[in-house]
């Protein structure tokens, strides 16, 4: 099972076999997880991915930390550049508009006026396709999200994922970022990343 693209095909692939309602269901046990967390109550800048697909549902997530008074920032891609940058919203009704691949991404009247530099984000929250018991992580293959956490030591990693997307040790390479917490519907797995 060393083949990784391989291990990220079959894992998506149980993710893509999830129901709508389980879907629904698995992100709000998830979301209370998240909102549980001692960590949550000293951070109060937030870079948290928008889901799409599959992925564990962020929108009532990102409504929810918004009425926390954190300030929150999502993803812009630059497809080109294979980067992200982090963008500010308050309204994610009237500021998301659907992006890259059709991911919602913030609105381009609001790129420059609401951009967040990396370094002053304390908590950065990913997706991922495949994760492991070290909060070892596999993205989709571009490296956006590693370039991004590599930019920011410092702040606390955050994975979400469903339980089907987890496995004892994914073959990680050295570009592989670890997290500190991954979160399921049923457990938050914490890691051994030592911060720099």
């Amino acid at each position: 099972m060393n083949d990784s693209k391989q291990l990220r095909k079959d894992i998506l692939g149980k993710r893509d076999s999830l129901t709508r309602a389980e879907i629904v269901s698995k992100s709000s046990a998830i979301e209370q997880s998240f909102l549980s967390l001692p960590e949550l109550s000293e951070r109060n800048n937030i870079f948290l991915y928008v889901s799409f697909r599959s992925e564990v549902e962020t929108l009532p997530l990102l409504h929810a930390l918004i009425r926390l008074g954190k300030k929150v920032s999502v993803p812009i891609t630059y497809v080109e550049e294979r980067r992200l940058d982090a963008i500010s919203i308050t309204n994610p009704t009237e500021e998301l508009t659907p992006g890259y691949c059709d991911i919602p991404e913030p609105k381009k009247e609001i790129l420059t006026s609401n951009y967040v530099n990396p370094m002053d984000i304390d908590m950065i929250v990913l997706p991922g396709s495949v994760f492991d018991e070290r909060c070892g992580r596999f993205g989709y293959g571009g490296g956006f999200y590693d370039r991004f956490v590599s930019a920011n030591p410092n702040a606390l990693r955050v994975g979400l994922a469903f339980e089907t997307q987890i496995i004892e040790r994914a073959p990680l390479q050295d570009h592989d970022e670890l997290l500190d917490l991954v979160i399921t519907e049923k457990r938050i797995i914490r890691g051994s990343r030592q911060a720099v």
